[in-house]
């Protein structure tokens, strides 16, 4: 009766249902490292190494319950069929994967084998998410009731004895080089520690602090790679503010708190959209948005990446996240619009180098955000970030851009986030710092005439389609038809990734 307990983004022994269950039984926990997975436009050694960290920190939790962790290289579906012969095992559990479409393809596959075997796989929720939703008019209630459950204490474990099997390093999997200097260490240590600082003191400020790239670093969680990758689950995260919450510490850590509960559930809730609509990835969610006739510009794509457009707190921001694999939620939208509207580069040719640099990449957070940073959801009000005025704003004194652009030292603070309208720009732009790619005013300003033309013809219908099976109660608020019959919400921001 020995059953696989399948890690996959879930790499912790604490609150885990699926090995908790598996725990009646003889148990083999097992990762398995897919060279095919990691050939994917998404995967990253960055995201790699933060995974390698994170099982061996796990293997040595497993081995401390009576049964360590077994890592095997290859396609799930022969590993998992040699496994099941060798050690007689009647039983497959993993948790639910909210993952890319080719993950999505891979577990077709493994169900398809185990349903020939007659081996009996078990798939558990292990958030707030909901599998084969029929309707989203009590899916807050059914994620509130999961996300306040008692988290899963760790449980005593015991099976076969097993050659462990290496944990491969990036360069062993083919991956590219990716330097991170900045990256975060992945294990489930390294999350506790900043579970606990930011709940006794780095979130203090953390409502206020949360958008800006320079407080931001410090006043968010930095738990977004936690999360991803399962070393924290978001209950238990959950309940640990609960718990401060409790403690009704003084402000202004209320207000800092219920916004990071907030955001918590909103984490849910963009996993849900790619649970209920695996394409995202692929395909616009406003079908019409495919009219757009965005570009694919290799060289716009490649100065966007490289932080060379020559729009100094955009070109700050991408120079910061190639360094760290982390960048705040409000900067990560306005990269995503400035690509989108004033490059008119198409979402999913920026959507793939972009997951690749983020350390704690979430599929199901990821595809959603960029179609609504880009204007292809149909039920979301377009924003058009301005680099130039988000710049003056969250870079106040400009230590953040000229850290990341030593280029510009000598551009006096008025002049820098528009360079070009400095009187020494001649010695400076073409030569040391490129000229801007576009004019960003615009730039913006023909892209909003786009956007607002596709909606005012959008059939009514199809908005309607969208909205019941993706939208938020705020959602709900605005039919984007030809008359709207009220204000449309305020695009959603500070989600995931500022936790």
């Amino acid at each position: 009766m020995t059953a696989i307990v399948w890690f996959k983004r879930d790499l912790r022994a604490h609150d885990h249902p699926a090995l908790t269950l598996a725990a009646e039984g003889p148990v083999i926990p097992l990762y398995i490292v897919e060279p095919e997975l990691w050939t994917q436009a998404d995967a990253s050694a960055r995201q790699w190494d933060f995974i390698a960290e994170s099982l061996s920190d796990l293997r040595q939790a497993l081995a401390s319950l009576g049964a360590p962790l077994v890592i095997r290289t290859g396609d799930a579906v022969d590993i998992l069929s040699r496994l099941s012969r060798s050690h007689r095992v009647t039983r497959l559990i993993s948790h639910e994967e909210t993952g890319n479409l080719w993950t999505y393809a891979r577990d077709r596959r493994v169900a398809a084998w185990a349903r020939d075997q007659g081996l009996t796989w078990t798939e558990l929720p292990q958030q707030g998410v909901i599998r084969r939703l029929t309707s989203r008019n009590a899916w807050a209630r059914q994620r509130d009731a999961f996300a306040q459950a008692e988290p899963l204490q760790a449980p005593l474990l015991h099976g076969p004895v097993l050659e462990p099997g290496p944990i491969p390093t990036a360069k062993g999997l083919g991956l590219k080089p990716d330097p991170c200097p900045h990256r975060q260490t992945g294990g489930r240590a390294a999350g506790l520690l900043l579970l606990d600082s930011f709940l006794a003191t780095r979130g203090a400020p953390y409502r206020t602090a949360m958008s800006s790239p320079v407080t931001a670093e410090r006043a968010c969680s930095r738990l977004s790679p936690h999360l991803a990758w399962g070393t924290l689950s978001s209950r238990e995260v959950t309940q640990a503010t609960n718990l401060r919450q409790a403690e009704q510490p003084q402000a202004p850590w209320p207000q800092a708190l219920s916004s990071f509960q907030s955001r918590l559930a909103w984490r849910d809730h963009f996993i849900q959209k790619l649970e209920d609509q695996p394409d995202i990835e692929t395909s616009c969610l406003h079908r019409p948005a495919e009219n757009l006739a965005r570009t694919a510009d290799a060289a716009r794509l490649a100065a966007w990446e490289a932080g060379q457009t020559g729009i100094p707190f955009l070109d700050a921001c991408m120079r910061y996240l190639r360094a760290t694999g982390w960048l705040n939620f409000r900067m990560r939208a306005m990269v995503v619009s400035c690509a989108s509207y004033h490059l008119w580069l198409d979402w999913r040719v920026t959507g793939a180098p972009l997951a690749r640099a983020f350390t704690d990449y979430e599929p199901g957070i990821h595809w959603p955000q960029v179609q609504m940073q880009s204007g292809t959801t149909g039920i979301n009000t377009p924003r058009i970030y301005n680099p130039v005025k988000q710049g003056q704003e969250q870079d106040p004194t400009g230590a953040f851009t000229r850290r990341w652009l030593p280029e510009l030292a000598e551009v006096p603070l008025p002049y820098l986030q528009e360079p070009w309208r400095w009187e020494g720009a001649g010695r400076l732009l073409g030569r040391r710092y490129p000229e801007p790619l576009v004019d960003p005013s615009s730039a913006a300003r023909q892209a909003k005439e786009a956007i607002f033309s596709l909606r005012k013809t959008a059939p009514r219908a199809e908005i309607i389609e969208i909205i019941e099976k993706h939208a938020s109660r705020a959602d709900r608020r605005f039919v984007n038809d030809r008359a709207p019959r009220r204000a449309p919400p305020k695009p959603q921001g500070q989600l995931s990734f500022d936790l």
